[in-house]
């Protein structure tokens, strides 16, 4: 499975922000995929998570409330909603999936090669 995330860009604090992640094979439903992030001379961390059906999601504290993760599974493609994004979020974001697990990075069995979220204060 080759995942690939893109949609980062230059936004200002408050704005909204759409990340994707395609994956190349129909068998992505299969998958619980992650969403991870690392921020500069920062370790990656965890942001969000979406079961493969889509009916269980999970959020890192920090991202609560602003941030919505979804998937459709028929384009094989997960998503990242980020609104009112702030300077703590900038970082390259990641997506991954994992056929067994999510909380952790070690379960995961595949990485994308991330995208750059830069928010402007």
């Amino acid at each position: 499975v080759q995942l690939q995330a893109f949609g980062g860009g230059l936004v200002q604090t408050g704005e909204s922000l759409t990340l994707s992640c395609l994956a190349s094979v129909r068998s992505l439903s299969n998958y619980n995929v992650g969403w991870f992030r690392q921020a500069p001379g920062q370790e990656r961390e965890f942001v969000a998570h979406v079961s493969y059906s889509g009916g269980s999601t999970n959020y890192a504290d920090s991202v609560k409330g602003r941030f919505t993760v979804s998937r459709d599974n028929a384009k094989n493609t997960a998503y990242l909603q980020m609104n009112s994004l702030k300077p703590e979020d900038t970082g390259i974001y990641y997506c991954a999936a994992a056929l067994v697990g999510w909380a952790s990075e070690g379960q995961y069995d595949y990485w994308g090669q991330g995208t750059l979220v830069t928010v402007s204060s």
